[in-house]
C-alpha cells in the first residue's frame, strides 16, 4: 500500500480530490478496505458510491473484449447523491480485462464527478501490457 499513496503523491497529487473503489461481491471488504486505508493516508475522503447489482463471470474466462464489456453490462449502479465533484482516484485489486475500470469511469463521470484516474495493484497475465 505504502507504494500505492507514493506513486500518488508523486504523481497526481494534488489533482485527485477524493477515494472510491470497484466493489467486489466475491471479498466484499477487501478492496474498500485498501481504498480508504489509502484515502487516509493521502488525507482525501473515501466514498462508496458504487455497487455491484449481481455477479458476473471472471473477465479472464471471457474470449474477446465483446464479451468481457458484454459481461459487466448493467452489473454495476452508482450512487448519485454520493459521487462528489472533483477528480476521483479509482482502486481496484486485479485488473483483467480493463472493462471494469472503463465502465466504472463512464458511471463516475455521468453522475458528475472530475477526472477518474484509475489504480490497480496487479494486472493478470491475460490482461497484456
Amino acid at each position: 500500500m505504502a507504494a500505492a499513496v507514493e506513486m500518488v503523491r508523486e504523481r497526481w497529487r494534488p489533482a485527485v480530490g477524493w477515494v472510491t473503489c470497484v466493489p467486489s461481491l466475491e471479498r466484499p471488504d477487501l478492496v474498500p478496505d485498501l481504498a480508504e486505508r489509502i484515502a487516509s493516508s493521502l488525507e482525501l475522503p473515501f466514498v462508496r458510491c458504487v455497487g455491484k447489482k449481481f455477479p458476473t463471470g471472471p473477465q479472464t474466462s471471457m474470449e474477446n473484449s465483446y464479451q468481457q464489456a458484454h459481461n459487466l453490462e448493467d452489473a454495476f449502479e452508482i450512487e448519485p447523491n454520493e459521487v462528489r465533484a472533483g477528480s476521483v482516484l479509482l482502486v481496484d485489486d486485479v485488473v483483467d480485462s480493463r472493462w471494469t475500470l472503463t465502465i466504472f469511469a463512464a458511471h463516475l463521470l455521468a453522475g458528475g464527478s472530475g477526472p477518474v484516474f484509475p489504480l490497480a495493484l496487479a494486472m493478470t497475465a491475460k490482461s497484456g501490457g
